[in-house]
Order: C-alpha cells, then sequence, then structure tokens
C-alpha cells in the first residue's frame, strides 16, 4: 500500500497537465514538453446560395451539409458562422450563426441586383473549421408566388362564374336568390308606420363611410326612403358621423326624386348627433321616446351601443329591423327585434333589393363559386380519411 501511494504522489508532483489556450495541448512530463496540434472541427460542405423564392426582394437563402463532427466525431460543432461579402477575396463579415444540427440560413438584409459571396465555417467553442465559400449570387423580386398558385384558380373561377351569371341576368334570365325574411318585411314596416301615421326611423350605424357596412347600409337607406316618399311618411334618420350625414341626405333625396315627390324632402329630418358612441346612443334614445316611430331600421356597424338600442325602440311598440355583421351584436338584435339580416345578409341586400342585373350575378356568381370550394374541401377530406393524402393537399391547396 506504501508503494502504491508513493507512485501516485510521484505521479502528481512530477506528471502536471497544463491545457493552455492556444491550438496546442501541452503536456510537460518531467522537465521535457510534448506538444500535441489540436484539431479544428470538420468544415462544413456544400455551400450553395441561392435568390430566395417568391419574395419581394431582399433575401438570399444560404444552404449548405452538415460537418462530419456535428454531433459526432472528436469535436463537437456548437454552431455555425457565416460571413458575407461583396468580394470572394476580403471584407467578409459576420451576418449570423446557425445552431448545430441546422444546414439553412436566411439572410434577409441584403440589396437587389448587388451580388454577394458566402462563408460557413463551423466552430466548437474554441476553433472554426477551415471556410467553405458560395458562388456569387445576388437577390432579386419575384413577380408570381408560385405557392399560391390554387389562389389564382380560385380568382378565375369566381370571375368566370361573376361574367357568366352577369350576362345570364342581362339577358333578362331569372336568377333564383332564396327570399330574406328581413328585406321581405321592408315594405311591410314602412306600411306598418304609414297606418299608425308615425314617423319612420332608420340608424345607419356608428361607423364612417369607409366601413362596408356602412355602405352597404345606404343602399338598403334608398329603398326605404323611396316607400316613404310613396307613402308621404315621415323618415327621420339620426347619424353619427358628418360625413354619413351628407351621404345619406343625397341618398334620400335622390329616393325621393325617382319617387316623383322632390317637394317631400327634409334635409332637417337627416341630421348628425354625435361621434361619441354613447352619446349617440342616448340622442338616438331620445328621438325615440319623443317621436315614437313605427318602424325603425338598424342597418350597418354597431357596437356595445345595439342593445341600450334596441330595448328602447322596443319599448316604443315599433316594429324593428336589424342588420349587421358584427357577430358579438348580432344576439342582441335577434333578442329584441322583430327581423334581423345576419353576415352576409346585409351585403345581399343590395342585389336582393335592386335587382339590377350586375349585383345580382355578382351574387350569384359568388354563391356558386363557394358551393364548389366547399365540394372541393369535402371530396379532399374523404381522399385524406382514406389515405390519399398527396392527393387531398394537392386538390385543396395547389
Amino acid at each position: 500500500m506504501l508503494l502504491i501511494f508513493l507512485v501516485l504522489v510521484k505521479g502528481i508532483i512530477f506528471y502536471p497537465i497544463d491545457t493552455p489556450h492556444d491550438n496546442n495541448l501541452a503536456f510537460n512530463i518531467g522537465e521535457s514538453i510534448v506538444e500535441v496540434e489540436s484539431i479544428a472541427p470538420a468544415p462544413p460542405t456544400n455551400v450553395v446560395a441561392k435568390d430566395k423564392p417568391n419574395d419581394a426582394g431582399g433575401g438570399i437563402i444560404v444552404s449548405w451539409t452538415k460537418s462530419a463532427d456535428d454531433g459526432a466525431g472528436r469535436e463537437s460543432v456548437i454552431e455555425y458562422q457565416i460571413f458575407r461579402s461583396t468580394s470572394p477575396d476580403e471584407g467578409f463579415e459576420l451576418i449570423g450563426t446557425a445552431n448545430k444540427g441546422f444546414y439553412r440560413f436566411v439572410d434577409s438584409a441584403t440589396k437587389d441586383g448587388t451580388k454577394y459571396f458566402y462563408v460557413v465555417k463551423a466552430f466548437d467553442g474554441m476553433l472554426h473549421s477551415q471556410a467553405v465559400m458560395s458562388e456569387a449570387v445576388a437577390s432579386r423580386a419575384q413577380w408570381f408566388h408560385t405557392g399560391r398558385i390554387s389562389m389564382l384558380v380560385a380568382v378565375l373561377i369566381i370571375s368566370f362564374l361573376v361574367l357568366w351569371f352577369i350576362r345570364k341576368a342581362k339577358r333578362g334570365e331569372e336568377l333564383y336568390i332564396r327570399p330574406i325574411a328581413g328585406l321581405e318585411a321592408v315594405d311591410d314596416a314602412v306600411g306598418r308606420a304609414t297606418e299608425m301615421g308615425k314617423p319612420i326611423m332608420y340608424i345607419p350605424g356608428i361607423l364612417d363611410m369607409d366601413d362596408i357596412q356602412t355602405i352597404a347600409s345606404m343602399i338598403i337607406l334608398g329603398r326605404v326612403a323611396r316607400k316613404a316618399a310613396e307613402y308621404e311618411t315621415p323618415l327621420l334618420v339620426p347619424c353619427c358621423r358628418s360625413i354619413v350625414m351628407s351621404a345619406a341626405q343625397e341618398t334620400v333625396k335622390e329616393a325621393y326624386l325617382d319617387a316623383g315627390r322632390p317637394d317631400s324632402y327634409d334635409a332637417d329630418k337627416i341630421r348628425y348627433l354625435t361621434d361619441d358612441q354613447f352619446g349617440y346612443a342616448a340622442g338616438v334614445d331620445g328621438l325615440m321616446i319623443r317621436e315614437t316611430p313605427g318602424a325603425i331600421f338598424y342597418m350597418g356597424a354597431f357596437y356595445a351601443e345595439s342593445l341600450i338600442l334596441a330595448e328602447t325602440g322596443h319599448s316604443t311598440g315599433a316594429i324593428q329591423i336589424a342588420g349587421t355583421a358584427m357577430p358579438s351584436q348580432l344576439p342582441f338584435f335577434v333578442t329584441a327585434c322583430d327581423y334581423t339580416l345576419i353576415g352576409e345578409e346585409l351585403f345581399a341586400a343590395s342585389a336582393y333589393l335592386s335587382r339590377e342585373p350586375l349585383l345580382l350575378g355578382s351574387l350569384k356568381g359568388q354563391d356558386f363559386g363557394k358551393a364548389i370550394f366547399i365540394i372541393i374541401i369535402i371530396i379532399g377530406v374523404i381522399l385524406a380519411t382514406f389515405g390519399f393524402s398527396e392527393l387531398a393537399a394537392w386538390l385543396t391547396t395547389g
């Protein structure tokens, strides 16, 4: 035991190991020094740089084959370092890194038309591998996104259907549109208010004319105003936006002219209240209580004020017809109003009421296009269920 102890002590004292921070490992054995050269990791291979496809320019993809020491070998690679330069001989700058196991890097800071050279090095924490350089490549913008061919096909199909149905409507063919109860009741509501000797109130929502729901509301207002002019029934239109007030005045004025009663038009009944949401709701509620309209129309975009308006209108005993594409407000209108146009029914109202060939053809074409896409999706689901996943993916996404 004593002999073993002396041998160990001798090894510790006379055979110390020192690992300097250079590229060599030095072993002190007694009074002699033996240097062993450190081994750098194996370099990546097949470094390729190419323009990033289907983008607006400014992107280059750099790819490579992983180092032989990536996850194996004597020196484990911890990352890859990517350098870029406009010259193959100098000026290379580090632009990014990729963790071990990765073999792709996207450079999104290039200038279109400028050729770049890329160098990729494997790094093990101490040493870099030999540099491997790519060929020169320049980025550019693409005119067409090849991953959106399915969208192009969809647009072409819908465009063809719309044009085809517009042509049929112009030739006088009858295009069937399912009855919409809320629009069928417009004439009845105006007639009821006339019989009761009460005015009609039309509320075009609280958003400005840049909202599609407000535009659709103006079209329905034209139909209501035309009927009101024929029956000589007062029409009240309180507005939340000044531009909406101007558009409503022109719409109602044109409707009275078409009905042959321009002298019955009263611009003062189409008034601006306030841009404030609940201030507007309070103002409209006050008008409802004072004027007690026989029919109230809510057409457009509404938010939290919807239930306040609809409850006040219900308390006056008026027949109420609402229409909005705001999903969160539909339950309130369905509960408090007699008829409700849900979502796309509001946008289909213009074609439904006017029977214009252009509008009817557009509506029918879009509906048929939706039906075709639903059938394609169902077929894709069936194919995927029975194991034809690739065919299903091609059919549904192109």
